[in-house]
Order: C-alpha cells, then sequence, then structure tokens
C-alpha cells in the first residue's frame, strides 16, 4: 500500500500532465483545480473556451474524467456591467425573470419566458462571453419565481465556501485508492420493511456512500423516525458522499440533520430534487416548530453542499465509486442510481421510488443499464393483491367521481402529497374538463403545491415527452391552467371545487383543514388516490369508518368517501415484476426494500419462484454483502 498523501500528490500530477499534454498552447490556461467531481480548466483565450470542444473529448476518453473549461476571473466583466450588456444581447421578449452571476462556476444563469432557438442562442451566448467572459445559461422560467431567487441568494451568500468545498471535494475523489481489494456491503438503517425513512450505508474498502436519507413522518418514537446512524459508530466525516433519488421526506427529511451533526460532504441529485428540498424542508421546519430537529441554517447548508447531476453523465463520487442517474418516473427528478464498484467489479441498481407504466407527466423508468448485478427495489405495492386498474380505467373512474360530485354543487378533496400525485392529478383534471369529459369547475391547490408545480415547469426536459412539447409549443400551460387557484389554508366559498392538500394521509396539514369543512355535507366528497398508512386518520377514513376524533374534536362524516386505484406514482405488483424482469439476464440478487414487511417478503418470493433470481428482503439493522 502506498503512502496516501504521495499517492495522491502522484494521482494529480498525472492527470495535470494529461491535460498539459492534449491542450493547446495558445489555450490561454491558467489553472487547472478540482471541482468537486469535474476537472475545471480555467482560459483567457475565449475562441479556445468556445470553441474547442473536441480537445475537451479527447481530455474526456482519455482521462475518463468529467472535464469542464471555465473563463479565468480576471477576463469577467463586473456583474453591474455584464448585466447591462445581457439586456442588451437578449431580447426583451424573452421575458426575462431571474439572473444570477455565479462566481463560483463564472456563469450568469437566466431564467426566461421563452428560450431562443438553438441556432439564435449559440449566436447570443457567443456574443456574451466575448463581451463579458461569463458562460451563458438560459433556464426555463416558472410561474413563480420565489423559490429559485431564494436559492440563488443562498449559492451567492456562499460562493467562497463553494468553492474551497469544491476543491476539497474534488481532493477526496480523485485520490489515489488505498487498496486494490475489493469488497461492498449494504447496511440497511431504514426503509427496508417498512415505509419511510428511507436510508442505507454502501461501504467499499474505499468508501462509505449513503443512499437516501429520510425521516418516517408518521412515528412519534425517534427511534423509528430516524435512519440508525447509531448502530454504524463511525463520525459524520466518515462518510464520502450523499446520493438522493428524490425530495419526497421520506427519502430526504433527516438530510439537513445531516449538517447539524457535522457532516460537511457533498450531496448528489438532481437538479429538480435540490430545489424540491428546499421548499419541503423548509415547509417542514414550519409546520414542526419547535419540534423541528434542524433549522433554515442546516438546510442552506444544505444546498451550499449539493451538486446537481444530470441524468445520464457518469460521475466519480468516490475514488472507487461512479453513478449515473436516470429517471425513475414517481416525481420530477427522481432518479434511479446506477452504482459501478470497483473496475466494474460490481454494478449495484438502486431505484428509488419507482413508476414503471404510463402516466401523463414522466416518461417510464429507465432499466436499461449494461450491466447490473443487483438491484435494490421498492415493494411499496409488492401484495399479489396490489394489482392496479389500468390507467384509461382509473382516469374513466376519476371522472365519474368527479363528476356525480361536481353536478351536484359538491366540493371533492383529493389529499395528495407536496409534489408529485398532485401535478399529475392536475394534468389529468385538466385534460378532461378541457376534453368536456369533466364538468368544469375550480381546481384549487394548496401554496406549497403551487411553489412545487412551478419547479415542474422552470424543469421540464425532465417531464415526459409528450408534456413537453405541450409546454413548448402551446400557448396555454397544462400545468397552469386559467380555473387552477392558489390557496392557502383558506376558508371555502359554497361554490364546487376540487381540493388538492396535503398530506395525502390527513396527518395534519391543510387537507385536515378542508375536510373539517366539508366533512358534514353528504354531497361533498373525499377520494384517495395514494397509499394510506396503517393507524393513519386517512386509512381509518378509507375503511370506513365515520365518527373521528379530527384535532381533538369529535366529527360524524357525512361526505362521501372513494378511492381510486391506478393513479400512483409507485408501481403495482404486476409492475415491478416487470421492471425486474427486463434485467432477468443480467441480475445475480434482487433485495426488496420501501413496503411493510407482508408485501416485501411477498414481491421476494414471487421474485424467486416466478423469475429464479435470489431475492432478499433485508429489514433495518441487518447488512448485505455484494461482492
Amino acid at each position: 500500500m502506498q503512502n496516501s498523501s504521495s499517492g495522491n500528490e502522484s494521482s494529480k500530477q498525472n492527470i495535470m500532465a494529461s491535460i498539459l499534454n492534449n491542450i493547446p498552447t495558445d489555450s490561454g490556461l491558467t489553472k487547472i483545480v478540482y471541482e468537486g467531481p469535474r476537472i475545471a480548466l480555467y482560459a483567457k483565450n475565449i475562441e479556445f473556451i468556445m470553441k474547442d470542444t473536441q480537445v475537451i473529448s479527447n481530455m474526456v476518453n482519455i482521462l475518463k474524467k468529467r472535464i469542464v473549461i471555465r473563463t479565468d476571473e480576471s477576463i469577467r466583466l463586473p456583474e453591474k456591467e455584464s448585466l447591462k450588456i445581457l439586456l442588451q444581447v437578449l431580447s426583451a421578449e424573452n421575458g426575462i425573470g431571474e439572473i444570477f452571476f455565479d462566481d463560483a462556476l463564472g456563469e450568469a444563469r437566466v431564467w426566461v419566458r421563452s428560450t431562443p432557438v438553438s441556432a439564435d442562442f449559440n449566436s447570443v451566448n457567443s456574443e456574451f462571453l466575448k463581451k463579458t467572459g461569463w458562460k451563458l445559461v438560459l433556464m426555463r422560467s416558472p410561474g413563480m419565481i420565489t423559490i429559485i431567487k431564494e436559492i440563488n441568494d443562498i449559492l451567492k451568500k456562499g460562493v467562497e465556501e463553494r468553492a474551497q468545498f469544491y476543491k476539497l471535494v474534488g481532493e477526496k475523489i480523485f485520490r489515489s485508492k488505498l487498496s486494490e481489494t475489493v469488497e461492498a456491503s449494504v447496511i440497511a438503517l431504514g426503509g427496508f420493511g417498512e415505509i419511510g425513512r428511507s436510508c442505507f450505508l454502501l461501504v467499499t474498502d474505499e468508501s462509505k456512500v449513503i443512499f437516501d436519507c429520510g425521516i418516517n413522518p408518521y412515528s412519534r418514537d425517534t427511534i423509528t423516525a430516524m435512519p440508525r446512524f447509531d448502530i454504524l459508530g463511525m463520525k459524520m466525516d466518515d462518510i464520502d458522499a450523499v446520493v438522493i433519488s428524490h425530495a419526497h421526506l421520506d427519502h430526504s427529511g433527516f438530510l439537513p440533520a445531516l449538517f447539524k451533526y457535522g457532516y460537511s460532504g457533498p450531496v448528489y441529485c438532481s437538479e429538480p430534487t435540490v430545489h424540491l428540498m428546499y421548499v419541503l424542508h423548509r415547509h417542514f421546519i414550519q409546520e414542526a416548530g419547535s419540534q423541528a430537529f434542524y433549522s433554515m441554517n442546516e438546510i442552506e447548508k444544505m444546498i451550499l453542499h449539493t451538486i446537481p447531476l444530470t441524468f445520464g453523465s457518469v460521475t466519480d463520487i468516490s475514488p472507487d465509486i461512479k453513478i449515473t442517474l436516470g429517471n425513475s418516473g414517481h416525481i420530477i427528478g427522481s432518479s434511479v442510481s446506477h452504482i459501478h464498484i470497483g473496475n466494474g467489479d460490481h454494478n449495484l441498481v438502486y431505484s428509488g421510488d419507482l413508476k414503471f407504466g404510463k402516466t401523463y407527466s414522466l416518461d417510464n423508468a429507465v432499466w436499461n443499464f449494461p450491466r447490473v448485478e443487483t438491484l435494490i427495489i421498492e415493494g411499496t405495492y409488492g401484495g399479489r393483491q396490489d394489482v392496479f386498474p389500468h390507467r384509461d380505467v382509473a382516469d374513466a373512474n376519476l371522472i365519474e367521481s368527479l363528476n356525480n360530485t361536481i353536478i351536484q354543487g359538491g366540493k371533492i378533496l383529493l389529499p395528495v402529497p407536496s409534489v408529485g400525485l398532485p401535478q399529475e392529478l392536475i394534468l389529468t383534471i385538466n385534460q378532461y374538463m378541457t376534453l368536456g369529459k369533466i364538468k368544469r369547475s375550480s381546481i384549487l391547490i394548496e401554496k406549497i403545491i403551487a411553489e412545487t408545480t412551478s419547479i415542474y415547469d422552470s424543469n421540464i426536459q425532465y417531464l415526459s415527452k409528450g408534456l413537453q412539447s405541450a409546454l413548448s409549443q402551446s400557448n396555454e400551460n397544462p400545468l397552469r391552467p386559467d380555473n387552477l387557484q392558489t390557496i392557502d389554508s383558506s376558508n371555502l366559498d359554497d361554490q364546487p371545487a376540487v381540493i388538492l392538500a396535503p398530506s395525502s394521509m390527513l396527518t395534519g396539514g391543510p387537507s385536515v383543514h378542508y375536510l373539517k369543512q366539508i366533512c358534514r355535507y353528504p354531497t361533498n366528497k373525499i377520494i384517495f388516490t395514494s397509499y394510506q398508512m396503517p393507524g393513519t386518520l386517512g386509512k381509518s377514513i378509507q375503511d370506513g369508518s365515520t365518527r373521528q376524533l379530527v384535532e381533538n374534536e369529535i366529527f360524524d362524516l357525512q361526505l362521501q368517501i372513494d378511492t381510486i386505484n391506478g393513479l400512483s406514482s409507485h408501481n403495482d405488483y404486476n409492475q415491478s415484476l416487470a421492471y425486474i424482469s427486463r434485467m432477468k439476464q443480467k441480475l445475480r440478487r434482487v433485495l426488496i426494500n420501501h413496503g411493510e414487511k407482508t408485501r416485501v417478503q411477498n414481491l421476494a418470493n414471487s421474485v424467486n419462484k416466478i423469475l429464479k433470481i435470489q431475492t432478499q428482503y433485508p429489514l433495518v439493522e441487518e447488512s448485505v454483502r455484494l461482492v
């Protein structure tokens, strides 16, 4: 085994030498620095920065590392001067909503209502780069820009901290390996044999990486509400990286607390997930008040330490682990992680929450990986009884149920999570109202759903191809129809309406507030469209109990109660088997997580018997050796 510091220096020198041997002498190269999982080349020659993509491509092929070119700080104009030029080169027709000059990356990020076509953008970018030394990055401006502005403010305040952080992360990733042996194990810290607090640790000879870091928001016991980091006997600084599959609190809700307890490393996820985590975590501490176990300070640290990854991009996150994220079909930005260990010694796929079926908002989950020996897949609906009707049948049931109530002048409450299902329902209901199949009425959405919908609106490249086309070509936005209204725990009027509000299981929040307003009238209705956990108010009502204690008050429910299956953003039993079967020829082992014990046990048994693949359902605190 070589000395760690001398090995790291040797590795760095080899990288630098390869770059210097392949870069043109007239590039104006000023420095080569680590930028997290990337290697950044800073140069003064604008022509080289704009045109020499082939040189960079060759270096990437040689080094097998991600390389980016940045403009040297010395050639960038001050922001005020650059802003004047930006407003000259960008047409007012583009509708500028927000501008963020990111000193850490040398990028001017601009959120616009409409983006120029590709040829026009290349021309605008070239002109702006020549005149200012800043690279132009255009983003789609959402209906609500506030979230984007708040995140940009955090990034701006922490620009120096981020630059130093990127360098330190890169040094850890690109250090020499300490050992040539390859061993890897998974330790279940939460979300195995249960739903909530999803979290596991991947341990190799070189690395310790956390995948998901959630809470169980329905548990009142800290030992079952949070991941079991206490069993590991290690410090937060021992963790090399955290990878988040998506923003729902049962997968990301404990992440800010890691920073409170000493974690200072990187977080990897998709860009929409960064934005959604900010919205959901901020809302969580507002609702929790004095019971919150982290603050805005930790949320801001999380934002500063998060490195967004694009789908399909292979990224080194430690000396012996590469990850590639792809669409999981659950909510915007939700990802399946392909995890490459060592020199291809083992390939692990972690599904996160998965949808391998038709939805209007997102494409099917990706599945065609070149290699995968082990799959960790959710089993939320892993019971043999958990078979959804076809989506067309589910839509027909929704149409009938909504019409029956709207025609009578009633209100319909759909308790939903804050993100994912509400956007799918907005698209579905709006589509059928536009076609005249559902009687037109107001669609009322709680403020936090309006905020998360804005993240969909500004990241359309993550949406389904059909929805991307509709958002790009039509003057009418199907995510923001004209009968959509934002409410904020409001008092309802006497008009018929469809109400979308969290929480989905009626464990608190606006959905309970609206239930109390409409529950005494038989013309009104509550429709459950998502999973209801045993022990929650939602599950009790769904099962037919009409006398309920709601926020210390007894209610005799007079409203109609309906459940519509087939709209879930999770796989059903058949979809899970279909997804696994696509990889059957490559798989050696399947691990089932994220589901009640009886359901994950049943799915594991089915995969064993039907697909003949060795399958386990580990429980929390158990470990599985991969290689």
